[in-house]
């Protein structure tokens, strides 16, 4: 099967209905057109993931085509953007039919999901990778940054952490049990937070997407606002299935382990008080941002110069 038979066959019908949203033209010419809205800025992140460093050798290509695009669509989310569409840039080691079906298959139903229409992209050969380029728009100026932390507002994180990271111990696991594979459920199907774009951007003053940590990542915001954090660990929202199976591991998961594609937000404390529940109801505060620098958990400095946490591109491999 040749390249532009495989784009036909396996991508082409990802592409959906053109001239509609933002994208007025798809695949299939030298470039992709996509008209931005008066008043709206473009959202766009690229990212890039090897076979080995961000999912596992021989890794289910059905699970991957939703990863990816999960993992690509958390970076909107983080930016209070709307989804818009994403291109791929597939690198294959060779042209395998199931994969590709079964790869496809996944990524259209991340697609149709996150409300992400398939814009153009490329293939070739080589060590499996992929890269995806998602882009959302904004209200002008509305767009949520990770410099907008001040002293005082109040750190808060989405659903539960930990999960996905702690299912990679479970990967291999012949027979899971229901704890395994509710874990094993974050790690294949994450959610990027998406359905709390338009909140967040009324109300957050800074986030940042936990996808290599959640010290890492706060670690960003304090670096960018120039500000310092203080954190409990006692209220850090962990899933019953990640207590039972972790015990007191539990905690390191949720701190330190990534992949969760849950949102890390600053709220000044009127914006926290004027929200409304529905978005309250999805976050938990774990606690606050302090005039002076540093990342302390339970009164204990550890900031990402004392304790390095979170995913090393350049030291980590699966």
């Amino acid at each position: 099967m040749g390249e532009f038979e495989l784009i036909r066959r396996y991508f082409l019908p990802l592409a959906g209905r053109q001239e509609s949203g933002s994208l007025i033209l798809g695949p299939g010419d030298d470039c992709a057109i996509q008209r931005i809205p008066a008043g709206r800025d473009l959202v766009f992140s690229v990212d890039a993931l090897v076979e080995g460093v961000h999912f596992p050798r021989n890794y289910r290509p059905d699970y991957l085509g939703w990863r990816a695009l999960a993992a690509a669509a958390s970076d909107l989310a983080a930016m209070g953007a709307d989804p818009e569409c994403f291109t791929l840039a597939l690198t294959l080691p060779a042209v395998d039919e199931q994969w590709l079906e079964d790869f496809s298959m996944g990524l259209r139903k991340a697609s149709e999901a996150f409300g992400l229409e398939l814009a153009g992209g490329d293939t070739t050969s080589g060590p499996l990778t992929l890269s995806l380029q998602v882009h959302g728009t904004v209200e002008q100026g509305a767009g949520i940054r990770r410099s907008g932390a001040r002293p005082g507002d109040l750190i808060a994180v989405s659903g539960t952490l930990g999960d996905a990271g702690a299912a990679l111990d479970y990967l291999s696991e012949p027979a899971p049990s229901a704890d395994m594979l509710a874990v094993l459920e974050r790690y294949h199907h994450p959610w990027p937070r998406l359905d709390l774009a338009g909140a967040i951007r009324q109300y957050a003053t800074a986030a940042v997407d936990i996808s290599d940590g959640l010290l890492a990542d706060l670690g960003h915001i304090l670096s960018a606002s120039g500000v310092g954090a203080r954190i409990e660990s006692a209220r850090m929202p962990l899933s019953p299935a990640l207590v039972r199976l972790k015990g007191e591991k539990a905690l390191d998961c949720a701190l330190r382990s990534g992949d969760d594609y849950e949102l890390c937000l600053c709220f000044s404390r009127e914006n926290w008080e004027r929200a409304p529940e529905s978005l309250k109801r999805q976050l938990t505060v774990i606690g606050f941002v302090d005039a002076e620098p540093g990342l302390y958990l339970d009164g204990v400095d550890c900031s990402l110069e004392a304790v390095p946490a979170g995913f090393d591109h350049f030291r980590s491999e699966l």
